[in-house]
């Protein structure tokens, strides 16, 4: 190949272009790599339930887990591809970056090396021709002048000088003719020489060097593809086993368990109806409807109160939800769920006073180094918070006590609370509730039927009268106690009383566990108030005191 050097030169710079190409690509496929990464986190974030919400609660499902570990692999699995792409960046693009610098650097230095040879053996070429065209001159030059001296040799006419000047001419020229083939033949030599020299020991040895460059430039390319393999097949175990986490969640899926939680949440509680008795229309008789029927009529033939709580019992399967806001004591609700939301309202409160309690003890360890180090604090200056917090626990405890007793009420530890406790109840959820909007319940007419022309305002009507006919027949009841009304109550249901802060009134009932205490201001004046809102203070010597 010694005559070959421009097309080494050319497929040199080839094979560097080829690398340069292959880094290219994997640059690509690292950006390929993180982009898909990106994507997943983004899917896994999107369909992450949000903290705090309704659905975080529906993730208590097995199958839902399961999409939840689902998620979670899949965030490890994006992790993969980035690691890859890491992996790819750092041992091939910036590796292979790095030895292309080289290489070219390499390259320049070796052709550099090559054209400085040519060079060199061009100019001893052109030497060597000069010499030899000299050498040819000199020699034709001698000629002529030695046939001029015989010439004037043989002529008699010439003079002796004549002769003798073109003798010495002759010699000097046939002179300069050895002269010139000595330094022909000399430069020649040199020419073999350098000749020689060049193509068996400076071009050998620097397209060796060249060829060896170019067989580590395909070795470090090789090398790369392979490392481009590998970085891949490293991660493959950790996928695996994200795909095996996955499939292992997935065989956790248990659906009787599934079933079982949604009966757990959704039971109400009620027994359901009985049987609908024949109404016989045929006989000239007053229509009346069994207890046991859905329309949920008494049994003297008076409309139930919309407001009570005994209709939601017998009416069940067709009430409405309530979209407003629910009763404070949930009575809205059927008796299982009821049950836990009280259970998770007394959990709720414990909690907040458990944080309340810590709170206080930290300031009155502070308080106490205050006392014994004077210089660290003022002890006076948490008094005040103290106190607070003091009054914290005591409303929240006073919230507990109130919720348990709901609590217990439903679980059956205390007796049910009388009609008139009950009655409040309902007219404390008509204050936050929404009616309820039964089809059923609409259409109730006061003997037990149902008709579609009674206008809701007849309906209320009735039910007013029914409770306001049911409060006037109880004897008035005697003072058990007075009370303080802590805060500002506006009483603008009926069967509630209005108080101002700081207003002393008779105790006539104490809480049942509804959260309601009956007060009386005068003999014409009494209604219930939040327990909440009155500091009690019971006479001893009350009946029931």
């Amino acid at each position: 190949l010694q005559d070959q050097f421009d097309n080494l030169e050319k497929h040199t710079q080839w094979g560097i272009d080829v690398l340069e190409k292959y880094i290219k690509f994997v640059k690509e496929r690292t950006e390929i790599e993180l982009s898909y990464a990106k994507q997943l986190r983004n899917l896994s974030k999107k369909y992450q339930p949000k903290k705090n919400s309704k659905e975080e609660e529906e993730y208590r499902y097995t199958s839902t887990r399961a999409f939840l570990a689902t998620l979670s692999e899949m965030n490890d699995y994006a992790g993969q591809h980035e690691v890859i792409s890491e992996n790819m960046t750092s041992l091939i693009t910036g590796e292979l970056t790095r030895y292309v610098q080289e290489l070219k650097q390499e390259r320049k230095s070796h052709f550099h090396d090559g054209r400085k040879a040519q060079q060199h053996i061009e100019t001893c070429w052109k030497q060597l021709e000069a010499s030899k065209r000299r050498f040819e001159r000199d020699c034709k030059e001698a000629d002529r002048a030695q046939q001029y001296f015989e010439k004037m040799d043989a002529d008699i006419n010439v003079t002796k000088a004549d002769v003798e000047k073109a003798r010495q001419q002759a010699q000097l020229r046939h002179q300069m003719a050895e002269d010139s083939k000595a330094e022909y033949s000399s430069t020649l030599q040199k020419f073999n020489s350098e000749q020689h020299e060049h193509y068996y020991t400076h071009i050998p040895s620097i397209f060796q060097k060249i060829q060896e460059m170019e067989e580590r430039r395909i070795v470090r390319i090789g090398e790369s593809m392979k490392t481009f393999a590998e970085v891949d097949r490293q991660v493959i175990p950790i996928i695996g086993k994200c795909l095996d986490e996955i499939t292992k969640a997935a065989e956790l899926v248990d659906h009787k368990n599934d079933s079982q939680m949604v009966i757990e949440a959704f039971k109400s509680g009620f027994e359901p109806p009985g049987d609908i008795e024949f109404e016989d229309f045929t006989q000239p008789m007053k229509r009346t409807v069994s207890e046991t029927s859905l329309s949920n009529s008494r049994a003297d033939g008076r409309s139930e109160p919309k407001f009570g709580g005994k209709s939601k019992g017998k009416l069940w399967p067709f009430i409405k939800k309530n979209k407003g806001a629910g009763p404070e004591d949930f009575s809205n609700l059927p008796p299982e769920q009821r049950r836990k939301k009280l259970q998770q309202k007394v959990d709720e409160l414990n909690r907040d006073i458990q944080k309340e309690m810590d709170q206080r003890d930290a300031l009155t360890k502070m308080k106490d180094v205050y006392i014994k180090n004077p210089q660290m604090g003022d002890a006076a200056s948490v008094d005040q918070r103290l106190a607070e917090l003091g009054q914290n626990i005591e409303k929240l405890r006073l919230e507990v006590q109130k919720f348990e007793g709901w609590l217990a009420e439903v679980e059956g530890r205390l007796p049910a609370r009388s009609e008139q406790a009950r009655r409040q109840s309902g007219l404390y959820e008509a204050q936050n509730t929404s009616a309820v909007n039964s089809c059923a319940q609409d259409r109730e007419s006061p003997d037990g039927s149902y008709t579609e022309e009674q206008s809701q305002e007849t309906e209320m009507k009735v039910s007013s009268t029914d409770f306001d006919d049911e409060f006037d027949d109880e004897e008035p009841l005697p003072t058990i106690g007075t009370c303080k009304a802590l805060y500002t109550f506006e009483g603008q249901n009926e069967g509630t009383i209005s108080v101002a802060e700081g207003e002393m009134l008779y105790v006539i009932e104490e809480d049942k566990g509804d959260g309601w205490t009956r007060i009386r201001r005068n003999e014409d004046e009494e209604g219930y108030v939040p327990t909440s809102y009155v500091e009690v203070y019971l006479d001893k010597n009350a009946k029931g005191a």
